[in-house]
């Protein structure tokens, strides 16, 4: 079984558990690897870019500016059935985005659309939707293939290493990983639930999972995978 991966920040988690293992890298933007801020941690496998030199200026977060949760809002029920893609936004999100995420939010995968690039990006904006209420993020296609290469790349030399090497240019800001796990279902049913359960909580060392799956700074999301017969399924997620 797999460890969770974050690339900005790292996180290894087995699906139920969290582990140690990994560490945590920064990005500055699109600075080359000379000028990358690196960091590591004995819980996490994630990545997140860092806040703009101004970034005092700017919140840090969209749960800070968002309004907060109230009772008008009830959550939706635990394993809820998918509300269709073109569905729109949840009736508990009318107020717009929530301040933290809804407490045990566990919504049912999503049927699967055959494509499994398509599936891993419905399911990243079906947590930030039901669970949060945040817009849906786009599916950055030009980055794929260099998603793909990161999860062959690191499926031989340890999360994120393809990542922090910015072995291919369509990297990102920010990476999750999912190393070694059964399968693709697995990585969108077990995996993504693991990664949006770290939050809520702003220290990226516990959290970097979620913070990626949520930082304002990101709108779109590359997903690659491989699958080899000694490694098991790699699945990245790269967010720019």
């Amino acid at each position: 079984m797999g460890l969770l991966g974050l690339t900005g920040a790292f996180a290894g988690c087995e699906p139920g558990a969290l582990t140690t293992g990994g560490g945590a890298v920064i990005v500055l933007g699109n600075a080359p690897p000379a000028e990358e801020d690196a960091r590591t941690s004995d819980l996490l496998d994630a990545a997140e870019a860092p806040p703009p030199e101004d970034a005092a200026e700017l919140p840090l977060d969209v749960r800070q500016t968002a309004p907060p949760r109230d009772a008008a809002r009830p959550p939706p029920p635990r394993d809820a059935a998918p509300l269709p893609l073109d569905a729109g936004p949840p009736e508990h999100c009318a107020g717009g985005p929530l301040a933290a995420p809804i407490p045990g939010c566990r919504p049912a995968v999503p049927r699967s659309t055959g494509d499994p690039a398509q599936d891993c990006v419905n399911r990243v904006n079906q947590f930030r939707a039901e669970c949060q209420c945040l817009p849906p993020l786009r599916r950055w296609v030009a980055g794929e293939a260099c998603a793909n290469t990161h999860a062959e790349y690191d499926s031989t030399r340890g999360p994120h290493a393809g990542f922090s090497g910015r072995i291919c240019p369509e990297s990102g800001f920010g990476q999750n990983e999912c190393p070694g796990y059964n399968d693709i279902n697995q990585v969108i049913q077990v995996c993504l639930q693991q990664m949006w359960d770290e939050g809520p909580g702003d220290d990226f060392q516990r959290h970097g999972h979620y913070l990626n799956m949520t930082n304002p700074r990101f709108s779109q999301v590359a997903c690659g995978f491989y699958d080899g017969p000694q490694t098991g399924m790699w699945a990245v997620q790269n967010y720019q």
